[in-house]
């Protein structure tokens, strides 16, 4: 069974007219690190699962002005929650007139700045829309009333006014306060846990919600390009019986005491989850968000530099996606002349750390084949290489004149462990491996696949593809619902190791890992949400537009006494 918290604060509107709280709140980035940015306002993805569109007729109102004075409408009731019934209605109004009733919300983006050579996170940004609501006609005494009901949008106050003939006569404001939701209530250790928070609002201090575990924090949501609504999962852990998922108000952590903010009515909700049972480790997963229509034909490594300007050659790939080592077809058309090309990998070298310049990271060409081309064509099967993932280019050269290329993307993937035979013995998780030696520093000190370790015990999760870009350098890391730190792949060309160390109750223990904005290096101004686990990245993460991949891993443990 589901529980619905709704906040009961009262005090905030009455039936005058009302100033509204909503702002917006728009990116200024500056420079960092002697970096030049461009800000791109991203469009969202059309086709992000259960997003709502723009309230009630969800068509732009026309411009009206506002005078000094205005009747004040009635809301009955003056707040609530979505999906909840209302009644807004006037009095005092133009006589047998028609009226529009207009519903004022916004619209929410991220901001990245698109380079070459990575992609940098600038934060978010919001804009004001007004909608029309309905049309009514007043009596002869100049009243109306329109029943209808709370439309799934951003939480916070919403102006409602009464335009005839291009001014408004009328205005109020409604309410909407938020709920939180989890499914199921119940479960043994591991059980995903769905949990929803409505009414989240379009401001820097509304717009983030923080998601607790036994006052655990287990990272953020935001609901930005879902008009308010954040849903994530988290999944059970802790011993059998009763345990508290919690949500609140955040800019990353937790606003304690919003009750006493200028926005009391942010407040976040508790409810119990019960742990009915250890059920035993699982197989490691990795979740990857909802296959959406990227917005930006930008990526990395794509330039012109060094494309010969005269080429009419084509490129196509038998898919252009994947992990590391996975084995792509590579066609070629219209090459201007036969003969044998070369066919390259472009990436980039580099790490965030160690930059006393303004040069960090530098583009680095893989060869990965080579292409006949007979009468103006050529196939070639190629395997993607064993290093960064993320966008990247597959390049036909002749020289150092690019003739043709084409973008492919590479997810990130848990590595496996073989034995001698070649047979997987396991995956991503193993014993840490304390030696020194070169070939074990190699492997970032992974040692024998295991699952089960002594309380104290260190041990390692291994993952391959990790990115570069301040989307997808980094995985955050919680352990039984806790933040403990994150793990970067970029120095190690996508490969990336973690160590940990298995504390808690002899049973089963969750560690998960998620995207995360990397707000370090370079650095920008008014980034917010950044170094934190990005929970609700499935649905409402900036590289989504860019046709990025960034997936969430889920592995188990058992710790022995």
């Amino acid at each position: 069974m589901k529980r619905k918290i709704v906040s009961t604060r009262r005090s905030l509107i009455t039936t005058g007219v009302i100033v509204s709280l909503f702002s917006i709140f728009v990116v200024a980035p500056s420079k960092g690190a002697d970096t030049l940015v461009t800000p791109v306002t991203l469009v969202q993805p059309s086709n992000i699962p259960d997003v709502a569109p723009l309230p009630f007729t969800g068509v732009t109102a026309a411009s009206f002005t506002v005078p000094t004075t205005m009747v004040n409408l009635t809301l009955t009731p003056n707040q609530g929650v979505v999906g909840d019934p209302f009644t807004v209605s006037g009095t005092g109004l133009p006589a047998s007139t028609s009226v529009q009733l207009t519903w004022g919300t916004s619209t929410g983006t991220w901001v990245t700045d698109i380079e070459p050579s990575s992609v940098n996170y600038l934060g978010i940004s919001f804009t004001k829309v007004t909608v029309n609501m309905a049309t009514v006609t007043t009596d002869a005494n100049g009243a109306f009333s329109l029943p209808t009901k709370v439309p799934a949008d951003f939480g916070g106050v919403h102006d409602i006014y009464a335009a005839v003939n291009g001014a408004a006569v009328g205005h109020t404001g409604y309410q909407i306060n938020r709920t939180l939701t989890i499914s199921p209530t119940s479960g043994p250790i591991g059980t995903p846990i769905t949990v929803t928070y409505t009414g989240m609002g379009a401001s820097l201090y509304t717009a983030g919600g923080a998601v607790h575990y036994d006052n655990l924090y287990a990272g953020e949501e935001q609901a930005i390009w879902t008009r308010g609504v954040g849903k994530v999962v988290i999944y059970a852990s802790g011993p059998r019986g009763v345990h508290y998922v919690n949500v609140g108000n955040a800019i990353g952590f937790t606003y304690l005491n919003v009750i006493q903010s200028p926005i009391p009515y942010t407040n976040g909700g508790s409810i119990p989850f019960t742990v009915t049972k250890d059920a035993g480790i699982s197989a490691p997963t990795e979740t990857f968000p909802s296959q959406v229509t990227p917005t930006s034909s930008l990526h990395t490594t794509l330039t012109n530099v060094g494309l010969d300007p005269n080429t009419q050659a084509t490129m196509t790939l038998s898919q252009t996606t994947g992990p590391i080592l996975t084995k792509v077809n590579v066609k070629t058309a219209k090459v201007a002349a036969d003969g044998t090309y070369q066919l390259v990998w472009s990436t980039v070298v580099g790490n965030r750390v160690n930059c006393p310049t303004s040069t960090c990271w530098a583009f680095s060409s893989i060869p990965i084949g080579t292409a006949t081309v007979l009468n103006g064509s050529s196939s070639t099967d190629v395997t993607i290489p064993d290093n960064l993932g993320g966008w990247h280019v597959i390049q036909m050269m002749k020289g150092n004149t690019i003739e043709a290329q084409t973008p492919f993307y590479v997810k990130e993937s848990i590595m496996p462990f073989y034995d001698k035979s070649g047979k997987q013995v396991g995956l991503g998780i193993a014993k840490f491996d304390p030696s020194t030696a070169p070939d074990v520093i190699a492997r970032g000190q992974a040692g024998a696949p295991a699952t089960s370790f002594k309380a104290g015990e260190d041990f390692t999760i291994s993952i391959k593809g990790v990115g570069w870009t301040q989307l997808d350098n980094t995985l955050a890391v919680t352990y039984d619902n806790s933040y403990i730190g994150y793990g970067c792949g970029f120095n190690s060309n996508g490969y990336m190791v973690v160590r940990l160390k298995a504390t808690g109750a002899p049973g089963t223990h969750i560690i998960d890992m998620h995207p995360l904005l990397y707000t370090n290096q370079p650095s920008f101004a008014n980034t917010p949400y950044g170094m934190l686990p990005v929970l609700s990245s499935d649905r409402d993460f900036p590289g989504l537009a860019l046709g990025y991949q960034v997936p969430s891993f889920h592995f188990t443990i058992r710790v022995t006494a």
